[in-house]
């Protein structure tokens, strides 16, 4: 029998409407606390959830607490599983409460991380100032190097029985760089010992958990900002973090101790979201793919990092078809100039809201070497490509003609300013 399609589970799995007085929508559950039927099972119910003893088969699991459970955090993380085909999922306040529960969870005092560059600036903020300050060690290593490379690289710290976890982040923020899951998946059973355990994780947050399916390709655990696609309209804060069973209940527990789990609220505005995730991520990719090929041919515009434009005799092309399923709707691309050149262009857009953010339904627009990875060591910033001419756009719903018309609009303002500096420029050498 052939399983039903995710985005139509999204609708209704995990509630049933008799339960709820035959509410199609599950409502809100804006409650702090529940009521136990008796004191034996509130008892029970406490064995389970602090981990006493294991759940019985026939055993159903009731609220205890929305620091520990809801009904809308509940079946919000049954509906997002089945997008991943994950055990289970756990929700946050947002994406970096996800990411640094992660760390937190799986790397202690004198432990090592090895991360792909560049991250999201708040993820590597965390990983060389938080994590730093606790005595936690890092690698970084970049797209362009080798299996061999990267084991190189952790053997010649001294530090390669210290590797506790593999961070990922791919398509890399801003870049679009792609980094081999598999790759690194075997990177992690190179290091593991019969003793030690090694966890890959893999920031999954520019292609949603439409287009990409980590866990299938060796990773411990998904992570996302839910802020971005899953929640798509810009108006709440949210993570998830997805994998099997048993590593899921040690990023719950962390949870339920550091209390950062995501509110009623959040949650049935997430399951609202889910319900057009795929048809928005979808028509987000269509017009994306019009827009990289516009830029591509623009002649102030030096390059465009877009999976659609990539060369298909090239590795990352190989990458991109092992591990993806649409080129997506980010779109990174370097404009003629410098951080002037680049502002000018920003300051022009009249549709495309300068924002830092991305996969809402509006299109966002974003100027990254100065402003979410301004905390970056510059040096760095500019060698992994971050450089004060490159631009970042997040894709939306808007008509793509009229997308395409605003972006040319800003490309000639920035061309027509160009011209008169240059113009003023040789006036002042002829007048001296």
């Amino acid at each position: 029998m052939k399983k039903t399609h995710p985005e139509s589970l999204m609708m209704s799995y995990g509630y049933q409407p008799k339960q709820s007085a035959g509410a199609i929508k599950a409502p809100l559950f804006q409650t702090s606390t529940f009521a136990f039927q008796s004191a034996e099972e509130g008892k029970a119910f406490f064995e389970v959830a602090y981990g006493l003893r294991e759940k019985q088969p026939d055993e159903e699991m009731g609220m205890i607490y929305s620091r520990i459970n809801n009904p809308n955090l509940e079946i919000l993380e049954q509906r997002l599983s089945l997008w991943d085909k994950a055990d289970q999922c756990a929700v946050f306040q947002s994406g970096m409460a996800a990411i640094s529960t992660v760390m937190l969870e799986f790397l202690k005092p004198g432990d090592l991380v090895l991360f792909s560059q560049p991250v999201y600036g708040g993820t590597d903020h965390f990983i060389n100032y938080c994590l730093k300050d606790m005595n936690v060690d890092s690698i970084g290593f970049t797209a362009d190097q080798s299996f061999d490379e990267i084991i190189d690289l952790v053997e010649n710290s001294g530090k390669a029985d210290r590797l506790s976890l593999i961070y990922v982040e791919s398509p890399a923020n801003p870049t679009n760089d792609l980094f081999d899951i598999e790759m690194c998946s075997a990177i992690k059973s190179y290091f593991e010992t019969k003793d030690k355990k090694i966890f890959l994780a893999v920031d999954n947050t520019f292609m949603g958990p439409v287009w990409s399916s980590p866990l299938e390709l060796g990773a411990d655990l998904v992570i996302y900002s839910a802020t971005k696609y899953i929640g798509g309209h810009s108006d709440l804060i949210a993570g998830a973090v997805l994998g099997d069973a048993e590593t899921m209940i040690r990023i719950k527990t962390l949870r339920t101790f550091l209390g950062n789990m995501a509110s009623p609220h959040t949650c049935w505005l997430l399951m609202r979201s889910l319900e057009t995730l795929k048809v928005r991520m979808e028509q987000q990719a269509r017009n994306a793919q019009a827009i990289a090929k516009f830029l591509n041919n623009h002649p102030i515009v030096k390059k465009v990092h877009y999976l659609g434009l990539l060369d298909k005799d090239s590795k990352d092309y190989s990458i991109f078809k092992k591990q993806y399923t649409s080129p997506g709707a980010m779109i990174a691309f370097e404009i003629d100039g410098n951080e002037s050149e680049a502002f000018r262009f920003l300051n022009h857009l009249q549709l495309i809201k300068l924002a830092v953010s991305l996969g809402s339904t509006e299109s966002l627009v974003q100027h990254p070497a100065s402003m979410t990875h301004a905390g970056m060591d510059p040096e760095l910033r500019d060698k992994i490509g971050i450089t004060e001419s490159l631009i970042r756009l997040s894709v939306g719903l808007e008509n793509h003609e009229d997308l395409i018309r605003d972006i040319v609009n800003a490309l000639e303002m920035v061309k027509s300013e160009n011209n008169s500096i240059n113009t003023l420029e040789r006036q002042l050498v002829k007048a001296y």
